[in-house]
């Protein structure tokens, strides 16, 4: 019988560890977290051992693989990333190999971050940026506030995150407005009431209160909103971006928003992470912003793993991967 050896570079609890192994007999699963967790921080004491066991791997489960993965680990057949954005390991000797990449793209975290929109929209019509500060000021002023119902939110990216916001959105009576890659001409879909081809940007842009960019970093999405979009939209409007922060061109968000070509942003991804302390985006009053948390939920490792050991059985099997990612086009 063939062994099975995957490496685990996350480090998991005994449920998610049964998840796996329970599979077959053939799994021989090995945890080399530390390495790779001091590796990430520039410790390379351990590389000799990390070494060994990249020698014998044939699948990677985890954020995803260590640097210079395919030459370290010559037996490799199939990466599982933990997470959906897989541009930060995604170099040219991954592309051109024949190893498998999936992702955990789909309802892992899009609930969560769908929310997390709602939430930005919420704070911005009903003022809650205003609120924190009279209360720190220990001042009692009132003030008019406005609602979502019958605002437009233009979600730029309808994918498993995109949707999610969509079918939130109409909860509040919102009219939806999206744009996907793969649409051809304009149509409209479960909770859209109109959705565009891409090269229809600019018109989803100018007729939104809100944007909401929910799309993966790839060389076409990379800084696709600049100076040009940020004009294109209402002065009243809200940018929110809780995709990857290069798809905005950070310096042109700035000068918009201190200018106030636009109303306010919501963000949750930047182009540097941490954000920098120099950066002016921790100063302007008409910015939200989280820590890149939008998707971080309790628990998270196990409806990964077991997406995972769904993916495993599939291996294992002969079957067709899910969430296969597309290596050139970077999702």
């Amino acid at each position: 019988m063939d062994v099975v050896q995957i490496l685990l570079t996350t480090s998991l609890d005994e449920e998610c560890i049964r998840q796996i192994t329970t599979i077959s007999p053939k799994i021989n699963l090995r945890d080399v977290s530390d390495f790779a967790d001091a590796e990430e921080r520039g410790d390379f004491s351990s590389r000799e051992q990390f070494d060994a066991h990249l020698a014998e791997a044939e699948i990677i489960y985890g954020p995803g693989p260590p640097k210079n993965a395919i030459a370290r680990a010559p037996k490799l057949k199939w990466i599982q990333s933990t997470s959906a954005g897989i541009e930060d390991f995604l170099d040219s000797d991954i592309i051109e190999s024949s190893v498998i990449v999936t992702n955990a793209s789909g309802g892992i975290y899009a609930i969560s971050i769908a929310e997390c929109v709602l939430e930005m929209m919420l704070m911005f019509v009903k003022k809650m940026p205003l609120c924190f500060q009279l209360k720190q000021e220990k001042q009692w002023e009132t003030f008019s506030l406005t609602v979502l119902h019958s605002k437009t939110v233009g979600i730029v990216g309808l994918g498993n995150i995109g949707r999610q916001v969509a079918r939130l959105a109409k909860g509040f009576s919102m009219r939806v407005l999206a744009t996907r890659r793969s649409t051809r001409a304009t149509t409209h879909t479960r909770n859209v009431d109109i959705l565009f081809p891409q090269n229809q940007l600019p018109q989803l842009i100018s007729d939104s209160d809100f944007v909401v960019l929910a799309l993966p970093l790839t060389p076409e999405t990379n800084n696709l909103i600049g100076e040009e979009e940020l004009l294109t939209m209402k002065p009243t409007a809200y940018l929110i971006n809780i995709g990857r922060g290069k798809t905005v061109d950070e310096t042109a968000l700035t000068r918009a928003l201190e200018e106030n070509w636009i109303a306010g942003a919501g963000l949750d991804v930047f182009v540097t992470e941490p954000l920098p302390v120099e950066s002016r985006l921790w100063e302007l009053p008409n910015v939200i912003f989280s820590p890149h948390v939008a998707g971080e939920i309790e628990d998270y490792n196990l409806p990964a793993t077991k997406l995972f050991a769904d993916n495993l059985r599939r291996y294992l099997s002969g079957k067709r991967l899910r969430n296969v990612v597309d290596k050139r086009k970077g999702y």
